[in-house]
């Protein structure tokens, strides 16, 4: 059994929708944050797949960029994320829609 482009897609469709149910359902902004990076990884995982069946190394470099950005959005809004839910330890995503001032 070979493994094909196609498998590779849906892997990343299906990472993308288990990310958007996740972000969803759940209100939590902890699980929400994971939930985007798991939409993201299932993105860049079909980027790359198109890029090894085109032979073009543009879905690595988009890829490379895209890691670039969560590596980013990770450290801001997990640093923003922790340090609320350490004041107020049951807080949800409702509730953080009252920081906008």
């Amino acid at each position: 059994m070979e493994v094909t482009t196609g498998w590779y897609l849906v892997l990343g469709a299906l990472l993308f929708v288990i990310g958007g149910t996740g972000l969803l359902i759940r209100r939590n902004p902890l699980v929400m944050l994971m939930c985007v990076e798991l939409m993201l990884n299932g993105v860049n995982l079909s980027f790359v797949a198109f890029s090894r069946t085109l032979g073009d190394v543009g879905g690595q470099t988009v890829v490379f960029f895209v890691l670039v950005v969560a590596a980013a959005e990770v450290v801001v809004g997990l640093g923003l994320v922790v340090a609320i839910l350490r004041r107020q330890p049951g807080t949800t995503a409702d509730d953080l829609s009252a920081l906008k001032g």
